[in-house]
């Protein structure tokens, strides 16, 4: 599966994304990642679930097995972070790397930086930033113009939530995936231990479902929100409607929440 695949994806296959996080000042938690959440929901419109998300170092062996790893598993792989103009700022040789493939300087980048920055403003730090993997694909940065790129099903993003949604959004459409991923959820002032069994028991009987149990604790008030995921509207309901009378039973007052999708 790639950027532009025409063939249309097989009827109940899950179309998956990994999304690798790449930056030290993540993992140090002196910046706060924006990215993942963005992700995980554009790419969901399309109909490809992020099954998994990882935070990497600006560490090249630790980059490079990832990519490989994550490319083989996954229908798509998301890096953001580290392809600007400054020494940290390895991903781009890592993923030419992962690849095999020369970093060479892609001459439609390089005309891009030209035509943005002023005459003589493409210093060569600015330059590195034209640098990629040999045979990779341009994806277009409206805000600064300094591309990010694509090699197979590996996509590279710039880790500034801003640039990195202007490039998401500009490929979003042309990515292709299965059927999206749907929720409804419920809430009810009552405890987890006391509707764990039943909770169980409705799981069972829809195994083509997600049921998740996310407990809340306020000031004066605490309870549960119950969350049923899926791809069948009518199964989702069918749930819901099970999930609400069973609080009811267990004394519990059912609050539907607004529905994703």
């Amino acid at each position: 599966m790639s950027e532009g695949h025409s063939a249309a994806v097989p009827a109940g296959r899950t179309v998956t994304a990994c999304v690798l996080i790449i930056g030290n000042e993540i993992l140090s938690g002196s910046t706060q990642d924006l990215n993942l959440t963005f992700l995980a929901k554009g790419l969901n419109a399309v109909g490809i679930r992020v099954t998994e998300a990882r935070v990497i170092a600006d560490d090249a062996a630790a980059i490079i097995a990832a990519v490989n790893e994550a490319r083989h598993r996954f229908d798509y792989v998301f890096t953001t972070g580290g392809i600007g103009p400054t020494h940290d700022d390895i991903t781009a040789q890592a993923i030419a790397d992962a690849f095999a493939v020369p970093l060479v300087l892609h001459p439609e980048a390089k005309r891009l930086l030209e035509g943005h920055y002023p005459p003589g403003g493409l210093n060569a730090a600015r330059l590195r930033m034209a640098m990629m993997p040999q045979g990779a694909t341009l994806l277009p940065n409206p805000i600064s113009r300094a591309p990010g790129f694509r090699v197979a099903n590996v996509f590279v993003l710039a880790g500034v939530p801003q640039v990195m949604q202007a490039t998401f959004n500009e490929l979003q459409h042309r990515l292709k995936g299965g059927a999206r991923l749907l929720s409804r959820s419920v809430s009810c002032a009552l405890g987890e231990g006391t509707i764990a069994a039943e909770l169980g028991a409705l799981q069972s009987r829809y195994g083509d479902l997600e049921i998740g149990s996310y407990p809340y604790f306020r000031r004066n008030d605490f309870g549960v929100t119950l969350v049923i995921r899926g791809t069948d509207r009518a199964r989702i309901a069918a749930a819901i409607d099970e999930l609400k009378a069973l609080i009811r039973t267990l004394g519990g007052d059912p609050q539907e929440g607004q529905a994703e999708g």
